[in-house]
């Protein structure tokens, strides 16, 4: 996967928007991050539970490692030329379900 690709990914989602901070593009819900990443690199970091990080480190380290700085709330770092579109796609759903406001997640049950 390209970062051009995860940058689609992540605004197709309800009501997110790309803001530049840290030199880096982030991804956001209503102010909040839940997918981040420099757009020349080839890793990116998305928001996850830490048992999500957990099984997602041990399944393919060479992918997902535990994300300096962010990694101690389940923050995944992942090396986009290694991600497939359907597994690209369920972290950043999920990234945007754990960070998205309850009533935002019940507007667009149904969507996702």
């Amino acid at each position: 996967m390209t970062f051009r690709a995860f940058r689609r990914l992540c605004l197709a989602m309800p009501e997110a928007e790309e803001v530049e901070t840290w030199g880096e593009a982030t991804f956001r819900v209503r102010g909040r991050i839940f997918a981040m990443g420099p757009q020349e690199g080839t890793a990116v970091s998305v928001k996850a539970s830490l048992d999500d990080q957990a099984g997602l480190v041990a399944m393919d380290p060479k992918t997902f490692a535990v994300s300096a700085y962010t990694g101690r709330f389940g923050w995944v770092r992942v090396t986009l030329p290694r991600l497939g579109p359907e597994l690209g796609e369920r972290l950043v759903r999920n990234a945007w379900e754990r960070t998205a406001p309850r009533r935002l997640l019940a507007q667009n049950a149904r969507r996702l």
